[in-house]
């Protein structure tokens, strides 16, 4: 049994490789803009979990026998969801928007165990931007770092310099909540050390 993570997201990746976990890297095969186009009448945290169980559901009959995870990011900012800016311009533009506030990153998670149990939930991390200089930006910007990713920043990288403060679940504003994965594997009768390599006795 292995662990699979249907998301090409570094961070996520990253996440559960530093928390000793090597997990099987499938990439989900969803138009998230066009599924997002029939989702407007639901819950920001419907929204992401929608997104969250398409993209499972596109990987998920592969791999019968292993754990399979799908998560969706975005960020929640006076009522109205952000994905990811895409372009220089847009990221310039949204971060000029953002500085000096505070917003929820919603990260949806959907893991599917070997006996075909599903379960769906979100974590929600308070993020406190920075007031951040038009010139720091626009360097950042042009990195391309937070191009591709949910509320335009990677918490873990460059974008740290301009996160003031985070409330919250920490892995969840990376995109994958561990403690609530925690959860889910242990109500299925699962453990943690099940995806994790053997221990090594000190000789």
């Amino acid at each position: 049994m292995r662990l699979v993570l249907a998301s090409t997201s570094p961070s996520r990746k990253a996440l559960l490789e530093s928390a000793g976990a090597n997990p099987v890297i499938v990439p989900p095969q969803v138009d998230e803009d066009a599924l997002l186009a029939t989702l407007s009448d639901l819950l920001p945290a419907q929204v992401v979990e929608a997104l969250a169980e398409a993209k499972l559901a596109s990987v998920a009959d592969d791999y019968p026998d292993d754990v399979v995870i799908a998560c969706d990011s975005m960020l929640l900012i006076d009522g109205e969801l952000q994905g990811k800016p895409l372009t220089y311009e847009e990221t310039v533009k949204r971060w000029q928007f953002q500085r000096g506030r505070k917003a929820d990153l919603l990260s949806g998670h959907c893991i599917r165990t070997p006996d075909g149990t599903t379960k769906t939930f979100t974590s929600r991390t308070q993020i406190h931007f920075g007031q951040v200089s038009d010139a720091d930006i626009k360097r950042y910007a042009a990195s391309g770092e937070p191009l591709n990713s949910a509320g335009a920043f990677t918490l873990e990288a460059m974008g740290g310099w301009f996160i003031d403060q985070i409330i919250g679940d920490y892995a969840g504003a990376l995109g994958l909540s561990l403690q609530l994965i925690r959860q889910a594997l242990y109500a299925a009768g699962y453990s943690v050390a099940d995806f994790l390599p053997p221990a090594t006795p000190d000789k």
